[in-house]
């Protein structure tokens, strides 16, 4: 058994990760730190961990852990992960892993160095909603694709939210325009090649609070818009020349809609519906990552895969600042 060590009392691991390391086949959490041991006891009892920790320091040096994983302000990612490294854990890291594809190259060789399993924290790419779609448009199911056409929005003006400090790397883009970027690589097996985009930030913050996008893929494009003051909204529409396919809760599948996509003819007079339901994509991600830090040969997102996406991110920002295209 993968024994699974995590750095910090977050939200998302307080909601999705430990609950899908506990209910793994093939993991256990073993140990929970945080810079305060009241916090990190009193968690690590709700979920059953026999350890707690003080420091992040102290859980890194445990014998009782394998990997960790880190879902801390983004900003301390590179940090950590380094850390954790260095220290010979194997490693799941909260996405973005970095706030500059340049940061991610001496992890790699870190990485090398110290024979550890380091993934960024892309869910999506473990449910098999995204296989499917992966798959159909792979097939030749909606023939030549043409386009790609995304969404991700919530509404979120809490000033105490990470998410809106810019110091922490709140925003937007980091975020959630990761997430229509990661998934039309994935399902396409394509790269970018140069952007456009529009970006406001909010007065007060500074953070990135909506951009609007244009993605050149060569054979095809990608466009989407995102924002952290907008009405709640998630989708992903594939349109090729024979048909389309629609991913209707593309990143949270189950909060924001079912776990479906919709597979439509040319002339739009027949659907074939894909259902996936009590998928658990955050429980898939845990089982497949300590798979391969085991020795498995599954399929994970892996750093060379994180520079890529971030480097069309790294692009967005600077495309924002310009008019017309920016390579990216």
């Amino acid at each position: 058994m993968f024994r699974w060590g995590v750095l910090s009392t977050a939200k998302i691991g307080r909601e999705q990760l430990l609950p899908a390391i506990v209910d793994s086949e093939n993991g256990v959490l073993s140990a929970i730190a945080s810079r305060d041991l009241s916090k990190a006891r009193a968690l690590a009892d709700r979920f059953g961990a026999p350890h707690a920790f003080g420091s992040y320091e102290d859980l890194l040096a445990s014998k009782e852990v394998d990997g960790v994983y880190i879902p801390l302000p983004t900003s301390q990612h590179v940090e950590w992960t380094a850390k954790a490294i260095e220290a010979g854990k194997h490693v799941l890291v909260e996405k973005p892993l970095a706030l500059d594809a340049k940061d991610i190259p001496p992890l790699i060789k870190l990485r090398d160095q110290k024979k550890v399993l380091v993934c960024e924290a892309f869910m999506v790419v473990y449910h098999p909603q995204w296989i499917k779609v992966r798959d159909l448009i792979a097939s030749g199911a909606i023939g030549r694709l043409r386009h790609v056409q995304g969404a991700f929005s919530y509404y979120n003006v809490d000033p105490k939210n990470m998410r809106n400090q810019l110091d922490l790397g709140g925003g937007a883009l980091p975020d959630i325009g990761v997430y229509p970027t990661v998934t039309t690589r994935f399902s396409t097996g394509k790269e970018p090649i140069r952007v456009q985009a529009h970006i406001e930030r909010d007065k007060t913050f500074g953070t990135d609070i909506y951009s609007s996008i244009r993605a050149d893929f060569g054979d095809f494009e990608l466009s989407f818009y995102l924002s952290t003051q907008m009405a709640a909204r998630q989708v992903m529409v594939f349109h090729g020349e024979k048909g389309f396919i629609e991913v209707f809760s593309p990143f949270n599948a189950g909060l924001y809609d079912h776990h479906r996509i919709e597979l439509h003819n040319q002339n739009h007079t027949e659907a074939q519906v894909f259902r996936f339901p009590g998928t658990q994509q955050y429980r898939l991600e845990c089982e497949t990552f300590a798979r391969a830090a085991l020795g498995g040969e599954d399929r994970v997102f892996t750093l060379e895969e994180s520079v890529l996406n971030q480097k069309v991110i790294d692009a967005i920002f600077r495309a924002g600042d310009k008019d017309g295209w920016e390579p990216v």
